[in-house]
């Protein structure tokens, strides 16, 4: 079971028990297996920029290079902002306890683009905890599963069903696009339609 995700309300700490929720466990998924003539399964391979030369499983590979082209590893490489200057890795939010005060409306939740979604089962001291998700508290926190260059965003709160959920996602940057200027209204006008040629006969259609 993966490491519980441990929380701080009121002073009391709670322990999470998380479960990812992803669209097999709701809807079921299947596989696609490609068999050649003698029904032995295929293989994913990559035909390379030669035209002729296939790479198979395993064959591909990445590589760092200088301007210079010289060969550079992972751990040599450092990650920058557009200034150029370093960027702070964040650690996991596993590694810490979460204290949960800042709360979020249901607009800034609503204006995140969520990716991952777990259930959570608390444990015996999550009643206070509990009583704020059922009024409708929505807590929101930095969250990184593992780690990295920067973290999401992390939304506590209850689902309809009664039981707690962790959203996480990223913010969505839309902006409303309106018309520079409004269409002018079309002018009235009295003038007769015209002849009844003119006139569309539509029980004709």
């Amino acid at each position: 079971m993966a490491k519980p995700l441990t929380v701080i309300f009121r002073g009391e700490t709670v322990n999470l028990d998380l479960a990812k929720v992803d669209r097999d466990k709701l809807y079921g998924y299947s596989d696609v297996e490609v068999v050649d003539d003698a029904g032995k399964p295929c293989e994913l391979a990559n035909l390379i920029s030669d035209g002729h030369s296939i790479v198979g499983k395993g064959g591909p590979a990445r590589a760092y290079l200088t301007e210079d082209g010289l060969w550079r590893k992972k751990a040599d490489l450092k990650a920058v902002d557009l200034e150029n200057n370093p960027l702070v890795p964040v650690k996991s939010t596993f590694d810490h306890p979460v204290t949960l005060e800042t709360t979020a409306t249901l607009d800034e939740y609503l204006s995140h683009n969520i990716h991952a979604l777990y259930h959570l089962t608390p444990d015996e001291a999550s009643e206070p905890l509990q009583e704020a998700l059922a009024s409708g508290t929505i807590f929101s926190f930095p969250f990184s599963y593992r780690g990295g260059l920067e973290a999401s965003a992390g939304f506590l709160l209850q689902g309809a069903d009664g039981n707690p959920f962790l959203c996480v996602g990223a913010r969505t940057d839309a902006e409303f696009i309106g018309l520079d200027e409004a269409a002018p209204a079309a002018a009235d006008t009295d003038e007769p339609l015209g002849d009844d040629d003119d006139i569309l006969d539509f029980s004709a259609m």
